[in-house]
């Protein structure tokens, strides 16, 4: 190796002999320069060490590889488990994944989108704030970007994937119906358009079963639930004002920090002789499993989620546009059964 330094593609194109353009092909695909051209660059790669910056080569093109995630919180882990699995697909079919949080706020959102807009991507991937989105801002992008919505739909993008909260909450208000008292919800004030759309199948499922709707909603807001579960569920539980024993939470973090207020007051959670109470959620977080006494839920099909998604923007960053105006694909959920229901 030399000890020359090489600090950019046109020193390269210079000590390799080989032009920029083709250069620039053969790191944007290896296999479509000449045999002789490619033996070339590789001898030369590892005689200077050089390395290409494969963002400034992206942003000479017309068409980048990147493509552009945005999400509501990327410590949630539900989000965080997506977005795993979004990347891999992508770096696998040869773009670079560029994720963004909008910690939950709307200005993050926009800059978010801003930012990626001008690294000129090849497509994005968004799970918008929805109501506190700027849709405005929203609807711009995804009109100038091939856009692929998935998790919140709010109606901008090609198409929208996600879970059928209508399929997955009747499935566990049913089963919890058949095992015990009917539940009561537990809920907080909405970030998305999902926590509407579960407490209206709760109620709806509840008066198909002949049965009286409770729903019980933590004061308070943002993407602490675990705290906000853990604080509301101690006051309801100090109160004595819980009006079912079964209490179906709407997301599995507000559900694992409800658990931690049972636990603290003392009350044990699960079937049979000496427990208070029957705790459940909805999502199948990654920490569900783990949760004392492991927690009752419905598990979103995170695999078909991500998967159909990055199909999809695949399809549309190769021209192909839905047949039918913007489909929205929603997948099943799938009843986890553990010991805290």
């Amino acid at each position: 190796m030399t000890s020359k330094r090489i600090r950019n593609m046109e020193e390269f194109a210079e000590v390799s002999g080989l032009s920029r353009p083709t250069l620039s092909k053969y790191f944007h695909d290896p296999e479509s320069v000449r045999q002789s051209s490619r033996t070339r660059i590789e001898n030369a790669l590892e005689e200077y060490d050089y390395r290409p910056n494969i963002f400034a080569i992206n942003q000479n093109r017309k068409l980048t590889k990147t493509i552009g995630i945005v999400v509501p919180y990327l410590a949630d882990p539900f989000f965080a488990e997506i977005v795993r699995m979004i990347e891999r697909q992508c770096i696998d079919a040869g773009y670079w994944p560029i994720v963004f949080s909008s910690h939950g706020e709307k200005d993050l959102e926009n800059n978010a989108m801003d930012t990626l807009q001008s690294l000129r991507p090849a497509g994005a991937l968004i799970a918008p704030l929805g109501r506190n989105s700027e849709l405005l801002n929203v609807q711009r992008f995804t009109d100038e970007v091939p856009t692929v919505i998935f998790d919140s739909n709010v109606d901008v993008g090609k198409a929208f994937v996600g879970s059928d909260n209508f399929q997955s909450i009747p499935l566990i208000v049913d089963y919890l119906c058949r095992t015990g008292e009917p539940p009561c919800f537990f809920e907080m004030p909405p970030v998305n358009p999902n926590a509407n759309k579960r407490r209206d199948a709760y109620v709806q499922a509840m008066e198909r079963l002949g049965h009286n709707p409770l729903v019980v909603q933590a004061p308070g807001g943002g993407w602490d639930f675990e705290r906000i579960g853990l604080e509301e569920g101690t006051r309801l539980i100090e109160a004595k004002s819980l009006p079912s024993d079964t209490v179906l939470c709407s997301n599995d973090r507000l559900a694992i920090g409800f658990l931690a207020a049972a636990y603290q007051k003392g009350l044990r959670v699960g079937h049979g002789p000496g427990c208070a109470l029957r705790v459940a959620g909805h999502d199948d977080h990654p920490w569900s499993q783990f949760t004392s006494p492991p927690l009752t839920t419905v598990a979103q099909d995170y695999k078909s989620i991500a998967g159909r998604s990055v199909e999809i923007l695949f399809d549309l960053i190769d021209g192909t546009e839905p047949a039918k105006g913007r489909p929205e694909i929603l997948f099943e959920g799938q009843l986890v059964l553990r010991s805290s229901a």
